[in-house]
């Protein structure tokens, strides 16, 4: 048994997920505080924890992980009672060691870069975890966490974690919700989704294979006016999708041919 013990504010997904790891890695999980007393006692439950609403952590815990939503952050780093000393530290993208009030002496960020679901399992193996923190000794701390449970550590600073974080609403949520659409218009054929599973994971693989800046394909990289215009006519029936399937194939276009 890992001779740390760590408690959790929250429990949504990332909670769950990274609670539920570290617990299956050997950590004492000690509390698991959340408004929702259901999700709350239940992950506490799966991990052999208690369950609270109330943030006031018991002296035994060296650190504590707080992963509740961006708007909630702040209320919650104040509202909380612990040992003094004790680690405290957050899993938001868009935020860094400023958020956290003057009273608080070991501090840090501890971001998975990753999208979480409750309904799915994720895979830590060489997850990079995002890491800041005010001392050595706490980076020591968060590093020796994040290995116990298969994640590589990446020791980046606000700014770079922010741009990080751009990035990945671009190359995950963007990217999903380019696929609910995509869906949306394939059911217009009346053909299952899964006809295109083959090409996500191929458009996937490749991407991660060759880079996604080789791995372009289709009528915009061709620069095929024809084949384009015949789209834009398709999805008349639309003005949203018609205005989204123009500007990104401009987008496309003019990465490519600068113009």
């Amino acid at each position: 048994m890992i001779n740390k013990h760590i408690s959790f504010a929250g429990a949504g997904r990332v909670a769950s997920a990274l609670c539920r790891k570290i617990y299956k890695a050997g950590y004492k999980i000690d509390l698991v505080v959340s408004i929702t007393e259901n999700s709350g006692r239940s992950l506490a439950d799966s991990c052999e924890a208690l369950w609270s609403a109330i943030p006031e952590f018991p002296v035994s815990t060296d650190i504590i992980i707080i992963a509740v939503p961006d708007h909630a952050l702040n209320k919650v780093l104040e509202d909380i009672k612990c040992r003094p000393g004790t680690l405290v530290v957050h899993t938001a993208g868009s935020f860094g060691l400023e958020v956290f009030p003057a009273r608080y002496t070991a501090k840090g960020v501890f971001y998975p870069l990753q999208t979480f679901s409750i309904e799915r399992k994720v895979e830590f193996t060489d997850l990079p975890l995002l890491i800041e923190s005010s001392d050595l000794q706490s980076s020591a701390l968060l590093k020796d966490l994040a290995a116990s449970i298969g994640a590589k550590s990446w020791f980046v600073n606000t700014d770079q974690r922010i741009i990080l974080h751009v990035a990945a609403v671009f190359i995950c949520n963007f990217a999903n919700h380019m696929l609910t659409r995509g869906k949306e218009v394939a059911e217009k054929a009346g053909v299952p989704f899964e006809i295109f599973y083959p090409l996500i994971t191929e458009t996937v693989s490749k991407a991660i294979d060759i880079g996604p800046e080789k791995a372009q394909t289709g009528p915009a990289v061709r620069n095929d006016r024809n084949t384009i215009e015949k789209h834009i006519e398709l999805l008349s029936y639309s003005p949203e999708l018609e205005k989204m399937y123009r500007e990104i194939t401009m987008s496309i276009i003019n990465y490519y041919y600068k113009l």
